[in-house]
């Protein structure tokens, strides 16, 4: 292999084009591709796209969901040596642009079915060049041209940037983490020595392409010259029959699908027995839903992975053991991968002397900082030399199952696996007309949790609200609630009571009053 794409995401999937040119790479939506196929396509868009530009690439944002194009787009921009930047086309076309915006995009490949998204983009203002990565849409500003196919990908140096991805920010508008290739070199080399995956493999793909975990799923198959199947919603209701039709032998989700499959009446014992690896982050997994998973899947080993953004994909794994018990009977996250320091501090960001506080990790998976300086604030420490990201996570660190996680320290939550500050849901509550104050609480809900709003002013009806919220919001993460007060409870400190409207929250939600649009609202006094 070319030294100069070796240890490059490019480069993981040229080692699976060596092992496996004729296997399929990539199953969807009724298209098999195989390696050959997918590599000589991105090349060619690659090529392409580069022609247009007359010096280095911009940073190229890959818009599209899970069709095969838009896997054909991904691994193209990647071939261009650009920084590539996941764009989901369901959310909001304004904070697609703020996306946008914040990573410098200058150019932008199109997957297909993309065409409504990039309408409401133009809408927005965002005006850029675009090569249709499904050669389908009318007038590409930028043509696929064959002639103009790279011979190779594009080299990267270590610390370049190989993507761009947005979280949630207090603020009220997405924080940009860059993810170099030094980072996923480190964390692809873990991995590699952590599993046997090999070309015979059919790897599960159920996140979406900006959620950071997709890219465990793309290049964990890929540098295995396994293939790689999108799982489509529809095929939930009917889980171990489609494991069964795709063959599946490696499944990775958030524990959410889990309670999905039990519903729906999948969980049966033996009923994916073809599944050789499980793996679930984004939440917290419990006990029940790894013993009931394990027991559907009796030929899988379970592993409970945990990692922000910030700190590339995941960053601690435990393996499941059947029939033992842990603390509040939740998973441990286990142990933080080899290279990194850990640190547990408390609210004040003194050293924890107890055993238990808010989880810091340094180490080589660990981001520079964010696209945005400011946003560095409150987020790291220096110590000794390194410098430390404080994740928010409470945990207890224990000699036998090392990390166990006890929740959050700050008003940030997981959302069916989305990152989410409540912050940021307060602030774009409040852009609604006739909101004066605006207050966000997670209820737990079947495994994960669902958000409910408080809101003074206006008696803005839950519609209304919700409405608005769609034009700002990822869909994920819309309100499910919302209910007007005259004023928000106080507590002794006189700052919101957030504890009181939790409770409130979720005895509401045992006696929920329909709206006629799937969220539920009423009108309060206080």
């Amino acid at each position: 292999m070319d030294p100069t794409v070796d240890g490059t995401l490019s480069g993981r999937f040229l080692r699976g084009l060596a092992r496996s040119p004729d296997r399929t790479a990539l199953r969807a939506a009724g298209v098999a591709l195989t390696y050959r196929e997918l590599h000589e396509r991105a090349l060619v868009l690659a090529g392409s796209l580069l022609a247009h530009f007359p010096g280095p690439p911009p940073a190229v944002g890959v818009l599209g969901g899970k069709g095969p194009s838009a896997y054909t787009a991904l691994l193209a921009g990647l071939y261009s040596g650009a920084t590539v930047v996941p764009l989901q086309p369901a959310f909001p076309a304004a904070r697609t642009r703020q996306m946008i915006e914040a990573a410098g995009v200058g150019a932008l490949l199109a997957a297909d079915e993309t065409l409504p998204a990039l309408t409401a983009l133009h809408e927005q203002g965002v005006t850029l060049p675009t090569l249709y990565a499904a050669g389908e849409q009318p007038h590409p500003s930028v043509p696929v041209d064959a002639d103009r196919a790279l011979k190779a990908p594009m080299p990267a140096r270590p610390a370049d940037v190989a993507y761009v991805l947005f979280t949630s920010g207090s603020t009220g508008r997405p924080k940009g983490v860059p993810v170099t290739h030094a980072n996923t070199a480190h964390y692809f080399a873990l991995l590699d020595e952590r599993y046997d995956f090999g070309p015979r493999d059919v790897f599960s793909q159920t996140f979406d392409l900006n959620f950071d975990c997709a890219f465990f799923d793309l290049f964990c198959a890929w540098g295995a010259g396994a293939t790689l199947v999108p799982v489509p919603a529809h095929a939930y209701a009917h889980l171990p029959r489609f494991v069964a039709e795709q063959g599946l032998t490696v499944w990775f989700s958030t524990p959410s699908a889990i309670t999905l499959v039990r519903r729906t009446g999948g969980l049966r014992r033996a009923a994916m027995p073809t599944l050789r690896w499980s793996f679930f982050a984004g939440e917290a997994l419990s006990c029940p839903d790894a013993e009931d998973w394990a027991a559907s899947a009796p030929g899988t080993t379970l592993e409970n992975l945990y990692g922000p953004t910030e700190l590339t994909i995941t960053v601690s794994a435990y393996r499941w053991r059947p029939g033992r018990r842990h603390l509040h009977d939740m998973v441990p996250i286990g142990t933080v991968h080899a290279g990194h320091a850990t640190l547990l501090v408390d609210q004040d960001g003194a050293p924890s002397t107890t055993g238990e506080g808010e989880l810091c990790v340094a180490g080589p998976q660990l981001t520079s900082g964010y696209l945005d300086p400011a946003d560095d604030a409150g987020r790291f420490l220096d110590r000794d030399g390194q410098r430390f990201y404080r994740t928010g996570d409470r945990v207890r660190h224990t000699d036998e199952d090392g990390l166990l996680y006890l929740g959050r320290q700050d008003a940030q939550v997981q959302v069916h696996g989305v990152r989410v500050e409540l912050a940021e849901v307060d602030a774009a509550v409040r852009t609604c007309p006739g909101v004066e104050n605006a207050v966000t609480v997670a209820v737990p809900v079947d495994g994960t949790v669902e958000l409910a709003v408080f809101h003074t002013g206006d008696p803005v009806t839950p519609v209304r609200l919700a409405r608005h919220l769609r034009e700002l919001l990822p869909a994920a993460v819309v309100p499910r609630a919302y209910h007007h007060l005259d004023a928000l409870p106080l507590n002794p400190n006189r700052k919101t009571d957030r504890r009181n409207l939790t409770s409130r929250a979720t005895t509401l939600k045992q006696q929920p009053a329909g709206s006629g649009n799937g969220t539920e609202g009423r009108q309060e006094s206080s």
